[in-house]
């Protein structure tokens, strides 16, 4: 019988990873004209410490960032949004960024990285002291983003995890995937299993898991459609990852389709030998996706910060991941009690 996720001690949640500027340009090329374009802060793990912060979860956030005055008004903008960045590594010379076209998912032409020779990306193994920087935190949280950037920084990651397993800090990973980012000679289902084994809890899709670790999908199933099928590979899919990877405790799956114009949106979690699923959400539109999935990796750990069950814990992190699909920003804005008691209502 696999033990579900508990957590014994509510200490600081930690994240880990790149801060970057998202800049938005519309279709139509108007920016040109208007000689302007929206902006964000962005970073997946930053938008579930910010999402954290603002349910009211201790939340600390390391990144490298380089040292000027740009740079200190961010951090001071997100130090107002009571997140701690005592501990930002200070280093190098430029902010990372990216640019996606306004309405558009992470693919294709719509997304252009120029994050290379940003201080994350410098990070190497010995630069960051994780054993004082794990003072006082119960939660370790990173994605899959991270060691896509290149073998430096995954090895900052195994550092980091490695200091965690020792402290009995509990770890999360998001499996989210960013096929332009793995350049560097390696591919994922070389590097994140070495990653994951630390893991109490692991997010992503099956697709996901698939790329990662190896662990195949049934041929054909996304043609499917029927949500009873993907719910059962997604059971499958965390049974194995359980059977793998000893420490996990935890599985969570997210399902989005784009199918006949409409958004459908639902989830599933594995814990303790039992399987859960969310309540399926619908819209014919949406104003951002970005982000959505760093929402519901937020409402995870809210949840079982807080000792919710397992379907409270799903539901929340669903509902909020959904609501988040109708923000522009890259995290949510939503209070926790607005989505508690809709949930309830």
């Amino acid at each position: 019988m696999s033990e579900s996720l508990k957590i014994q001690k509510q200490g600081k949640v930690l994240s880990f990873g790149e801060l970057l500027l998202r800049i938005s340009p519309d279709e139509g090329g108007d920016w040109l004209k208007e000689n302007s374009f929206p902006f964000f802060i962005a970073g997946a793990e930053l938008n579930v410490a910010t999402a954290l912060a603002l349910w009211g979860v201790p939340s600390k956030y390391i990144t490298a960032l380089p040292n000027n005055g740009m740079v200190r008004q961010i951090v001071d903008f997100l130090e107002g949004q009571n997140i701690d960045l005592s501990d930002v590594h200070y280093h190098g010379n430029r902010l990372g960024l990216y640019f996606l076209t306004k309405g558009k998912d992470l693919k294709n032409d719509a997304l252009i990285y120029d994050r290379a020779h940003s201080s994350f990306s410098e990070l190497k193994p010995g630069m960051i002291d994780w054993e004082k920087h794990f003072e006082g935190v119960s939660w370790f949280h990173f994605s899959a983003i991270c060691p896509a950037i290149n073998q430096n920084v995954a090895d900052v990651c195994k550092e980091a995890l490695e200091a965690a397993s020792r402290k009995n800090i509990i770890v999360s990973v998001d499996l989210n995937y960013r096929s332009k980012l793995w350049q560097y000679g390696k591919k994922p289902d070389e590097i994140m299993p070495g990653l994951v084994q630390y893991c109490d809890l692991i997010m992503g899709n099956v697709w996901a898991v698939e790329t990662m670790l190896g662990i195949p999908v049934t041929p054909d199933i996304h043609e499917s459609g029927q949500k009873s099928i993907y719910l059962k590979e997604a059971l499958k899919t965390s049974e194995e990852l359980i059977r793998r990877y000893p420490k996990c405790k935890a599985v969570a799956n997210t399902f989005r389709f784009d199918a006949k114009k409409e958004i459908s949106y639902y989830a599933a979690l594995y814990t303790g030998d039992d399987f859960y699923a969310s309540d399926e959400y619908c819209s014919s539109e949406i104003v951002n996706k970005v982000g959505s999935g760093d929402c519901f990796m937020a409402g995870l750990i809210y949840g079982f910060y807080n000792n919710f069950d397992p379907q409270q814990t799903l539901e929340f992190a669903t509902a909020a991941a959904f609501e988040k699909l109708f923000i522009e920003s890259d995290t949510t804005n939503i209070p926790a009690q607005e989505i508690l008691s809709k949930l309830n209502g």
